[in-house]
């Protein structure tokens, strides 16, 4: 066998060990120039499996709760850049939300394994907050179709969550974006900007 073969047949090794260990194996686009603060913010929600998702709390006084969630913005390669939620009454994240719709979502790149032994505070470790309204998607549109496709593919446990608990549909309609990739403060970014961002879907495995 040579060299060249060698390295390659470790490397697939290395990454089978890796998805045995972590339970998946991460398929993603080579991470953006920092520069570029749409593809930036559109990389790290496409490509991310969770996040912190704030809500108004009535039962803590208007006091904010953040509550770990997993969510999709589409399916794998064609993220919207719109988070899609899988949520039940029985947690307070989603009571909240129909009592008030305000609400942001943190993001962190850590996760993805591209930030090396770097801090998740490193500036070069990539964040963002979502900042908007959690609003309940109508059960029988068929952007409640889209969502339950693009989270149960990410998502496949999903599927299987009790009835009786009434999962249901949720989305961030976002209005304003705070992003952090490098230093400098965070980068200027409209909402328009982030949405219309056309992705580059030529990736590589993690």
């Amino acid at each position: 066998m040579g060299f060249n073969k060698m390295c390659m047949f470790m490397l697939t090794l290395m990454l089978m060990l890796m998805w045995g260990s972590h339970g998946r194996l991460l398929s993603i686009p080579q991470k953006p120039d920092p520069d570029d603060a749409a593809a930036s913010a559109r990389w790290l929600v496409s490509h991310n499996f969770w996040g912190v998702l704030n809500t108004i709390s009535a039962d803590l006084g208007g006091a904010p709760f953040g509550n770990v969630v997993s969510y999709s913005d589409g399916l794998p390669n064609e993220g919207t850049g719109i988070p899609y939620f899988y949520l039940t009454t029985l947690d307070p994240t989603a009571r909240n939300a129909l009592i008030d719709e305000k609400a942001s979502f943190t993001v962190s790149e850590y996760p993805l394994g591209t930030c090396g032994k770097r801090d998740p505070m490193n500036p070069t470790c990539s964040k963002i907050s979502l900042t908007g309204k959690l609003k309940l998607v109508d059960e029988k549109s068929k952007e409640t179709e889209f969502a339950r496709n693009a989270l149960f593919s990410k998502h496949p446990e999903m599927k299987g969550w009790p009835e009786d608990h009434n999962f249901q549909v949720f989305k961030l309609e976002i209005e304003n974006i705070f992003l952090i990739n490098w230093f400098g403060g965070p980068k200027p970014l409209t909402v328009e900007q982030y949405l219309h961002h056309k992705m580059n879907n030529v990736g590589f495995i993690l």
